[in-house]
Parts: C-alpha cells; structure tokens; sequence
C-alpha cells in the first residue's frame, strides 16, 4: 500500500478519535468555545497572554467553562467566587496535579510541585515541619534576609552608580536565602559556581515561558523535532548535577542525630524509611523535592523585585512616599525588620500592589480533580484538568477599581490605613498554596525598603516612557530587560 495512503489513513483515523472524545466529553463539561479537531481551542488563544484570552471567553461563557489544550479539556475558574469555591472550600476536590511534560521527563510524579496523592501530601507536611524547625517565620530566618539585603546594599555600591541590568545580582540575594535553607551556606556574588548556578536559573525561568515550549507541553511528539526545548533540558540536567554533588557532599559528612539543613533532613528521613518498600522517600524524590523548593524559593522573589524596581522609577511619587516613610519609621542607622510593617502601611500597600499588578502566575500551577465531582451543575470526570483564573481575582474591577492602573491606594482605606483583601492571592490559595509564602513576603519587604534606605532608583529613560509590560505571559509573566543607576543616599 501507497505510504501516502497509509498515512492518510492514519491522520483521518485521528481526527476521528478527537473529535468522538471531544464531543463525548463537551455533553458533561462546562460550555465553552468548539474546540478544532487535534489543536482544540489553541488558535483562539493569545500564547503569550493567554489570560487575555481566558478574560474574553469569560464574558461569553461565564465564571465556569471549557477549552480545550490540544485533545485535553481543561475546565477554566475565573473569578474569586469560583476560585474560592474550588480551591478552599472544595481544596482535596482540586488538589490533584496534571502531568506537564517538558518537566514530567525528569519529575515523574515525584517532589512537590507536581507530586499528587499520599505523596505530595506526606512531602508537603514534612517540607513545612523541616522549614518551621529551620526558622522559617521567626527571627532566624529574618536576620538571614537582614544580612542578605546588607551584602545586596555592598554589591550595589560596587556598580559606583553606572547603568546596570538588576537580573542577575535581584536574583542572588534569594537564592542565597534558599541556599542557606538548604546548603546551610551562603556563596559570594562573584563566585563561579553560585554564578553558574543563577545562569542556570535565569535561563530556565526564560525558556519556560516561551511559546515554543507552552506547545512542547500540548503536543508532547514535538520531541522529536529540534526546539528551544533541548536547551532547556540542557539547563535542567546541569541544575540537577548540582544538586547531586550537594547531596553527595552532605551524605559524607551526615550527622544523623544533628540535621544541619534541608538536604540533612532529607536524608535522615529517607535513612528512616529504607527498610520500608512501600517508602516513596527514595534519592529521586529527594532531588526532585530539593529542586522544587529551591526553584519556588528564587523564582518568584526576584521576579517581583525585578518588576518592582521598573514600577517605582515609573512611578517615581511613590517611589518619594515610601522613601518619606522609611526616613520616619526606620531612618539610616539601622536595618529595616519585619515589626516596621505595621508602622508603614504605605510601603506595605505598595508592596501588594507591586504583587497585584505583576500578576507573576496568572493561571495558577496546573491543576486536576481528584474525584469525579459535580461543580456548579456540570459533571467534571477524574483528572479533568483545572485552570484556575489568578488574573480574574487580582484584577476584579470591583475590588480594586481601574485594576490597569499601578495605584496602593487599592490597599489603603480612607484614613490611610493598610486594608487587607481576600481577593490578593498571588501566592494561591487552597491546600495547594505557595509553602513558601511567609518567606517571599518578609524577603520582598525587607529587601525593598533596604534598596530605598541606601539607593534612588534612577532610569535611564523618562519615567513616563518606561513600558512595565511583560514580554511573555503565559504560565510565568516574565518582566521586560532594562538597565538602572543605584545612585548612593
């Protein structure tokens, strides 16, 4: 037979099986917009801002409806009702996890992040007890973050006031954070190894976002065609070599009755569960495990700050505020901590609305149901993957009126007093919420006001050219290259 023929065959065979699934499943899922046979709805969306898109169905469809990601059904929450209703008061319902295969090649099923079931809630409970008993929330870690800022503050003086990219130096001061937490050691910017390390980071965070690899993750065959998706498992395979050798190291010198750090604590527990084959602690998990808090403890932290940064000389009578307010409050003698806050509502709204208006996850990490479940009158079947909608919260128009626009007033009540909000869930909220949360709150306070306390933040543009727009907003939005002058007090 003609291979052409067979070919042919073939293709119809799957556009055949597409569109029976999809028809199949469009008669219990929510309504939505006809999804194309193989590509589902991806035509219709804006790759690099699919939040955009999902905002426009939303007013055709409603806060509870269906795309489709290629053959997949994915079921969209868009609105705080519906968020909430899912996440926190349905929370074990929507806890599950999908597989996303440009990481699921090295995670399969295990760590934190993507682990789901008994095992993701084992890990979670024992990564939250290891932090708390590492001081995560006490003065601990805030003199960590203290001493972190002071070396932030020496480095940037270094720059003697000339243009420089915020990227790399923003993302250090987190990262030897979380490399304390983890290694119990802190690296000098300089170094070649911590240099390599950040690179590594940088990189990943830019090639998980592009378009190429958001398709990658829709049609997994594109494996096997050259992409930007070799790179990134080059950059994922160095990451965990490292992470490897640091495990190696700490296995060497392990003190089982006096854990030093995270990595310690691992393997004291996996020590524990080795005679126990049903134990799911293995070195696998344990790497995977290491590998997502370290990435959930950089990534976003510096990603704000980077954001935050380019909004405050935008904005430079903020910028003026604040720095009114860190004068008055804490002055130039002594380093800024956490009992500040609440004697600065305004830097406190401007910090939530920097997380506000960045919007860094605008359709939360991925989702699934645990169970078939009814939601709202529509029957969703096990696995149905969940999008639920950040962006529709962050942006309501009714909680924070003319939500576009870069104003803390929309934290601040009438006397000027800071005014909380159910609706700031930048770090989610549900079971599935960031673990790390406390930690990116004090480091993006204490971190700020330093970098006001010692520095004016100058452009090297007009404040009212500066464009805050992300150059990519897919899963992460990724804040646009620009360069400043850190002018010395």
């Amino acid at each position: 037979m003609d291979l052409f023929i067979v070919l042919v065959i073939c293709l119809s065979c799957l556009l055949l099986v597409s569109l029976l699934k999809q028809s199949y499943a469009k008669r219990k899922l929510p309504p939505g917009p006809t999804p194309f046979p193989l590509v589902g709805n991806i035509l219709q969306l804006d790759r690099k801002n699919i939040s955009k898109s999902i905002s426009m169905l939303a007013k055709e469809y409603g806060p509870v409806f269906t795309v489709y990601f290629g053959t997949k059904p994915t079921v969209v929450l868009h609105g705080y009702e519906a968020v909430k209703e899912a996440l926190h008061d349905r929370g074990e319902e929507f806890s599950g996890r999908v597989t996303v295969p440009v990481f699921d090649r090295y995670v399969q099923g295990a760590g934190l992040v993507l682990s789901h079931g008994e095992l993701w809630k084992e890990t979670r409970r024992f990564t939250l007890t290891v932090l708390r008993d590492m001081g995560m929330g006490k003065k601990t870690i805030e003199n960590r973050i203290q001493e972190e800022a002071l070396c932030l503050v020496e480095a940037l003086k270094k720059t003697n006031a000339s243009p420089c990219d915020p990227s790399s130096i923003l993302f250090c001061v987190p990262c030897n954070v979380i490399c304390s937490i983890i290694f119990q050691n802190r690296f000098d910017y300089n170094d070649q190894t911590f240099q390599t390390l950040v690179k590594h980071f940088l990189d990943s965070i830019r090639l998980s976002n592009t378009p190429w690899i958001q398709l990658y993750n829709t049609f997994p065959i594109l494996h096997y065609l050259p992409g930007s998706h070799h790179e990134l498992f080059k950059v994922f395979n160095d990451q965990i070599k490292f992470f490897l050798e640091k495990i190696q190291e700490h296995q060497e010198s392990l003190d089982h009755n006096n854990p030093r750090d995270f990595i310690d604590y691992l393997l004291v527990k996996m020590e524990k569960e080795k005679h126990n084959e049903q134990s799911q602690f293995t070195m696998h998990h344990l790497v995977v495990t290491i590998w997502d808090v370290f990435d959930a403890g950089t990534q976003t932290t510096s990603t704000t700050m980077k954001f935050g940064l380019l909004l405050l000389m935008k904005h430079p009578e903020i910028t003026a505020k604040v720095r009114e307010e860190i004068e008055r409050v804490i002055g130039r003698d002594r380093s800024p901590c956490m009992q500040d806050r609440s004697h600065m509502p305004y830097t406190d709204a401007v910090i939530h609305e920097i997380q506000r208006y960045v919007d860094l996850i605008p359709n939360n990490a991925p989702h699934a149901v645990t169970r078939d479940i009814q939601f709202r009158g529509y029957f969703i079947p096990k696995g149905t993957h969940i999008l639920p909608s950040l962006t529709s919260v962050l942006y309501d128009e009714k909680e924070f009126p003319n939500p576009e626009k870069f104003d803390p007033g929309h934290f601040l009540d009438a006397s000027g007093n800071f005014r909380k909000s159910d609706y700031f869930l930048p770090f989610s909220i549900g079971k599935r919420a960031c673990v790390g949360e406390g930690l990116a709150r004090m480091e993006l306070f204490l971190l700020l006001t330093t970098i006001l306390q010692h520095f004016t933040l100058k452009p090297l543009i007009d404040p009212k050219d500066i464009d805050p727009t992300p150059v990519d907003n897919g899963f992460f939005s990724v804040p646009p290259s620009y360069q400043l002058c850190f002018v010395p007090v």
